[in-house]
């Protein structure tokens, strides 16, 4: 039929036009003076529910990175051999043709789309550019084996089988433990790294596919799903991914995204980058933009010191101005003057909040925001009226103590000094409620606990700490005290501290959802939220910095959560209680 208009009238017949689907940026070959792709990678992509766009191999940074913001899935598809001075090696007499207009573009592209939490696919190729790119190593050409899988066959017929692992998202698919595919290569992954774990091989032992390793959405494969009918399962679970994905970045603009807790101001005075991406600290710009966090409490971290220690000799005060006899109330003072340093030199992108409605402005107007806290108030200096001066510096918490008992109370890991809250703290709790500052209970005793629940006026807040009946350290509290903090109003902030979400083996992101859960079966859903205690030992694999803020949206997702408990968990129940506490002064 070739009339344009009768096409149209076929679009317009409805409204809208066309459903919302995925964006899926498929990896271009080049060939001669062309960047190529071949039709069957597309036409799987249309057909898997999501709308294919060609990216060209071009390694400039403002194409690379405007283009991934636009993405919600990325695909990384076969070719020639990658170079191997990408890996540090010399190559070997049986490598291939390399394609060198491809190699930077694809291995930049695939670890800035790692870090944005993009979901990935990689096929053939691709399975090796992510192993390349993100730490695994490739075997230039494989080693003898019974098995060809360089075959000269039509590009749909099966030519050998592969073994699935019964725990693979590859076995979830397809529902069955042997599969057979395609095979048109002689190099292949040798070892996955870290990030990979292996999930399928053929008889002869080569790997024929790798996942994620950090509960995140990205899988390879050796063979070329695209020419196979039983391949549209891989290309459906990436346009799954990438809906997933969609969703948690439109749900990270439109809500506020807070961490009540980090302790990055730590290791500003070593020459930390805030602005840059600095792999000396867990939260930077880059990170927070990546992970589409708005915003971060930052805490001035204070140890607390023995018997017979000053507390200059607890901390580094060489980057000070005045380092003899620096008491805790000064240094406080110097970590604030520093961070504050830090957000005049990047005053367009970031600022500093006081309140609530701070953190709405600046996300209006496209910032990102550092809230202020302390954590220990060996910070007060035993001077009542430094309450009021850190309220009027903008500190919007007090850890009551760390870990140690202190002058206002006794800590979790303390010598029960007082009995719980001593006559210095009650008077302190009282100051903070007329300052409208809210008073944290992170790091108490139980008895402290208790009393500062009965003293304060306001709701108090945990902002990170995590439930003993799951794991058994005094630390974390108890169901009782989840309870009694929920019924004054108050909140408990799950964190990512590893041995606060479990006793033995290795904590990842899914403890850490396992805590949150645990928390809303006891307190209700208006009382949880996160407070990851990055760069003071916080961080589990899944959620090990800020950019990966937006996997714990992912696995909410996932749960089925809904966008008004999800807005409740990421700051909105401590955005209550703050405009709470602040308002009462």
């Amino acid at each position: 039929m070739f009339n344009l208009q009768e096409h149209l009238d076929g679009i317009y017949q409805q409204n809208p036009e066309g459903e919302p689907r995925p964006l899926i940026g498929i990896t271009a070959n080049y060939e001669g003076m062309d960047a190529t792709l071949r039709y069957a990678y597309y036409n799987k992509v249309v057909e898997a529910g999501g709308i294919p766009v060609i990216i060209p191999p071009v390694n400039d940074r403002h194409v690379l990175v405007n283009t991934l913001d636009r993405l919600d899935a990325l695909i990384l598809t076969g070719g020639a051999d990658i170079n191997p001075l990408w890996c540090g090696e010399e190559p070997s007499p049986k490598l291939g043709h390399i394609n060198s207009k491809r190699d930077l573009p694809e291995l930049l592209i695939t670890r800035l789309a790692y870090n944005r939490q993009i979901p990935m696919l990689g096929i053939c190729r691709g399975i090796q550019t992510l192993a390349i790119a993100l730490d695994g190593h490739v075997a230039q050409d494989i080693p003898s084996s019974t098995i060809k899988h360089s075959q000269d066959a039509d590009r749909g017929e099966l030519t050998h089988s592969v073994t699935l692992h019964k725990n693979s998202e590859l076995y979830r698919l397809y529902g069955t433990q042997n599969i057979f595919v395609n095979s048109f290569h002689h190099q292949a992954v040798s070892a996955p790294g870290k990030r990979f774990w292996v999930t399928a091989t053929a008889p002869d032992g080569t790997i024929e596919a790798i996942e994620s390793t950090e509960q995140k959405s990205i899988l390879g494969v050796q063979w070329h799903p695209e020419w196979l009918d039983s391949g549209l399962p891989v290309f459906k679970w990436v346009v799954r991914k990438a809906n997933e994905f969609h969703m948690a970045k439109d749900l990270h603009s439109r809500i506020i995204t807070l961490d009540t807790h980090c302790d990055t101001p730590m290791f500003f005075h070593q020459g930390i980058h805030f602005e840059q991406r600095d792999p000396r600290i867990l939260v930077d710009m880059h990170k927070m933009q990546e992970g589409r966090q708005q915003a971060v409490t930052m805490v001035a971290y204070l140890p607390q010191p023995k018997i017979g220690e000053t507390f200059s000799q607890k901390v580094d005060t060489s980057w000070m101005k005045e380092t003899e006899s620096v008491t805790p109330f000064a240094y406080a003072n110097a970590i604030f003057d520093k961070i504050e340093d830090i957000v005049k030199s990047n005053s367009r992108n970031l600022s500093i909040a006081r309140t609530p409605q701070d953190l709405y402005e600046d996300q209006r107007k496209g910032r990102r925001s550092i809230m202020l806290g302390i954590e220990n108030a060996l910070a007060l200096g035993h001077d009542i009226q430094n309450v009021k001066h850190f309220a009027q510096r903008g500190i919007v918490y007090i850890t009551l103590c760390h870990n140690g008992d202190n002058d206002v109370c006794d800590s979790a890991r303390g010598c029960n000094t007082h009995n719980g809250v001593s006559q210095f703290g009650e008077k302190v709790i009282n100051e903070m409620n007329r300052c409208g500052i809210m008073v944290d209970l992170s790091h108490a005793g139980e008895k402290s606990f208790y009393d500062a629940l009965q003293i304060s006026t306001t709701p108090i807040v945990c902002s990170h700490s995590n439930c003993r009946a799951l794991c058994d350290h005094p630390r974390n509290l108890t169901d009782d005290q989840l309870r009694a903090l929920a019924q004054a109003g108050g909140v408990a902030h799950t964190t990512l501290y590893a041995g606060f979400l479990r006793t033995e083996g290795e904590a990842t992101i899914l403890d850490a959802v396992s805590h949150l859960e645990h928390a809303i079966d006891v307190m209700g859903i208006d009382h949880v939220g996160i407070g990851t205690d990055f760069d003071g030992d916080g961080g589990v694999r899944g959620y090990a910095d800020a950019s990966e803020a937006i996997q714990f949206t992912l696995q909410l997702l996932r749960r089925h959560y809904s966008e008004r408990d999800i807005q409740k968990i990421w700051g909105g129940n401590w955005l209550r209680v703050m405009s709470q506490v602040q308002l009462s002064k």
